[in-house]
């Protein structure tokens, strides 16, 4: 199961947010076939969001065949394999660097800074 979080800051619909993290979550493999999503409500309270913003996330994954319903046992994803497209995934990290250095900047950090911190994070690893 996956952790939702929900960034106010983002300008991006906490639905759209929801919907996104579910798709990640099964293009990565952190998500399977026939797992159990969190029940509307349970996912609005645990979000602190209004039950209609998850609802209207469910339903347009329920339409895209991403999640199924099941009346009386619940909500599970689908028998799909989705996979994100290079661009939106360029896109995606491009936001969220964007981001991180707005931020780390506004602390007085540097590039550089970044660059060692993020390196000793990952153990040294490169990509």
């Amino acid at each position: 199961m996956i952790e939702f979080n929900l960034d106010p800051k983002s300008g991006v619909p906490f639905y759209r947010q929801i919907i996104d993290q579910i798709r990640y979550g099964i293009a990565i493999g952190s998500l399977s076939v026939g797992e159990q999503l969190p029940t509307v409500r349970a996912l609005a309270v645990d979000l602190k969001v209004n039950l209609n913003t998850v609802s209207k996330a469910y339903k347009e994954l329920e339409i895209q065949n991403i999640i199924e319903t099941q009346q009386g046992t619940g909500t599970f994803i689908g028998d799909v394999k989705l996979v994100i497209p290079e661009k939106e995934k360029h896109n995606k990290l491009d936001n969220i660097v964007t981001e991180f250095t707005t931020i780390a900047v506004s602390y007085g950090f540097t590039i550089k800074d970044l660059i060692i911190h993020l390196n000793n994070k990952m153990g040294g690893q490169d990509d």
